[in-house]
Order: structure tokens, then sequence, then C-alpha cells
């Protein structure tokens, strides 16, 4: 479980279909030991390998298929909450439920259009969690959803990388997703 306040950046060195190599720094390495988890752009994965320079982790072929990082990305890190900490973002799971394609991106807002499937567990003032980063729904579309980014966020993870055109993974709110589950279960 994280909050989706991102702590770290780091650059994705190398992608295999079975694991990503991750640099980073060595105080965030240093927080890092085999099994933990971590949330890489909102990917909840597990710690196989720790150099002084870097980290690796597995990847399932789910993974693969419901995200999109590539070889040089630069991504977003964040190491699970504990009983300790501070709860600052909303709850991201680090079950990426899909992509979205960046529509317009700018140092104060972003606009995401995704598949209606994944629209509809949004809503104005709700949450979602774009390549990890806990943001709150400006405006949710049949398509689309808009975010507004604080001007530390965006220096502060991948958003200013980012560009039109490109996409980023997206975790609706798990509570959206039970209560759909619910009231079309027939109880």
């Amino acid at each position: 479980m994280f909050t989706g306040i991102i702590t770290n950046l780091g650059k994705v060195i190398t992608k295999t279909n079975q694991t990503l190599t991750i640099s980073t720094t060595g105080k965030f390495l240093s927080k890092l030991k085999k099994g933990t988890s971590i949330s890489v752009n909102g990917i909840c994965l597990t710690v196989v390998n720790i150099t002084t320079q870097d980290f690796a982790v597995n990847l399932m072929p789910e993974t693969i298929r419901r995200t999109n990082i590539t070889k040089a990305d630069l991504v977003n890190l964040e190491l699970p909450v504990t009983p300790q900490s501070f709860l600052s973002g909303h709850l991201v799971q680090g079950h990426i439920d899909g992509i979205g394609k960046i529509e317009q991106i700018t140092s104060q807002s972003l606009k995401v259009a995704l598949k209606p499937n994944l629209a509809r567990y949004l809503i104005d003032k709700g949450s979602v969690s774009v390549n990890g980063i806990a943001l709150t729904v400006i405006k949710a579309g049949k398509n689309y959803f808009t975010v507004g980014i604080i001007p530390h966020t965006f220096t502060q993870t991948n958003l200013h990388t980012l560009k039109k055109g490109g996409y980023v993974n997206i975790e609706v709110d798990i509570l959206a997703k039970y209560v759909k589950k619910y009231c079309h279960s027939g109880n």
C-alpha cells in the first residue's frame, strides 16, 4: 500500500520481459532490501536485487500488459506505507488498471484520455493515481479526466518530462471499484 506521494525519481536502465533495473540515489537505495515492495510509476513491484547504483524488480506478463514503462524513462518511486507513515496522499495499491493517453499537459494541469471502462470509476473531486502520483480529479468525462498540478508535484515527479501524446499508468480509486461491484451484484 502506498500514498501516492512521490519521494524519489529513478531512471530505467534495462527492461526485459521479466526484469526492470532502475538507477536512483544511494540514500534511497539504502532503504531497500530484497523483498521490499516498491511503487515504480505506480506499479507495486518487489525488489529482487540491489547494488550501490541501482535495483532490480521482476515483471509479470499482466504487469507488462497493463502498464507503460520503457528503457530510459524517468520513473516515480515510493516506498510502501508503514504503521508510522504520515498518510498525506490517498490510498494507492499499486495495481494499475490501465494506461491513459496525455491529451494536454502544462505545469498546472493534465488532461488524460482513457477507455470508458476506466473512466466510469472517476468522479469530480475523486481520487486517481497517475504514474503513482495521488491526484484529485477536477473533471471526469466519459473518456477523459483532468487534474490540477501544484508546482512542487510538477517539478519533483516525472510530470515535467511528459508530453502530449505520451502514455501514463492509471489506477482508479479502489473504493469506486468496490462500490460498482456491490451495486451490480444484486445485493
